[in-house]
């Protein structure tokens, strides 16, 4: 079996595949201070409660943007998985990069557009609401031209709780009924969530100009099916895109 993990900022997912399918998976929260021993300790708890055992691993595949976390899985999986792990990066990936610097290109970024284009096969922008929200482009071709960083929208709202001291923390599992808030934190929820959809929309539009043809755009990510509803210009979620792109990558390493 495979084992893929993708590292971002602020959580890790986790994922299993038996015979080229999704088997199990499971996200946790990153933290860069967890040794291998903590590590294990999560990761054979998962594994006992979806009836697995480490020996059935045999290839692991890791996508991380988090470097002082590259030093304990890395021990991980050779110490509890007796496997050397592959690491994702620019020379791993079998995509020509157009970045001035592929060196610059986030491993995560890369992983969502080999998967993306193995599915579409067309000229894409991938939408990935993570910690930052990326908007990356793929040519018909299937060249990563590049893209564009923002701001993620849990960061935008922690901001605003902290700045302004007279407002609170508000949740953003589901946007408000009108646009026009009648209170402070549906009135918070309005300007952050249909403010960023509003925020992808313009991206996009933007993009779109200088691309051709006519990419189509996907999206993934935590907050992926709440902002595929209010965006006017995502056309379909993947909520796997980023362990679809890992297994398919295991399959060159």
């Amino acid at each position: 079996m495979l084992l893929v993990l993708d590292v971002g900022n602020t959580h890790t997912v986790v994922g299993i595949f038996r015979d080229d399918k999704i088997a199990a998976q499971w996200r946790l929260h990153t933290d860069s201070k967890r040794t291998e021993d903590e590590l294990h300790m999560h990761m054979d708890w998962f594994f006992a409660q979806n009836g697995l055992q480490l020996t059935d691993i045999d290839k692991t595949v890791i996508s991380c943007v988090v470097p002082p976390m590259i030093q304990a899985l890395d021990a991980y999986c050779r110490k509890y998985l007796r496997l050397n792990p592959h690491w994702i990066g620019p020379g791993v990936v079998d995509m020509p990069i157009c970045y001035r610097n592929p060196q610059e290109v986030g491993a995560d970024r890369l992983v969502n557009a080999v998967a993306a284009y193995e599915k579409y096969r067309t000229s894409l922008v991938i939408i990935d609401f993570g910690t930052a929200t990326t908007f990356d482009c793929i040519s018909e071709k299937g060249e990563y031209l590049g893209g564009a960083i923002s701001p993620g929208i849990g960061i935008s709202a922690e901001a605003l709780f902290q700045r302004a001291s007279k407002l609170p923390r508000v949740e953003l599992f589901d946007p408000p009924a009108s646009v026009i808030g009648k209170e402070t934190a549906e009135s918070m929820k309005s300007g952050l969530l249909y403010g960023y959809a509003e925020l992808v929309d313009g991206m996009v539009k933007r993009i779109r100009k200088e691309m051709a043809p006519r990419p189509r755009v996907i999206a993934t990510g935590g907050l992926a099916p709440m902002l595929g509803k209010l965006s006017e210009t995502i056309e379909a979620v993947e909520p796997e895109l980023t362990l679809e792109g890992l297994r398919l990558i295991s399959k060159q390493l």
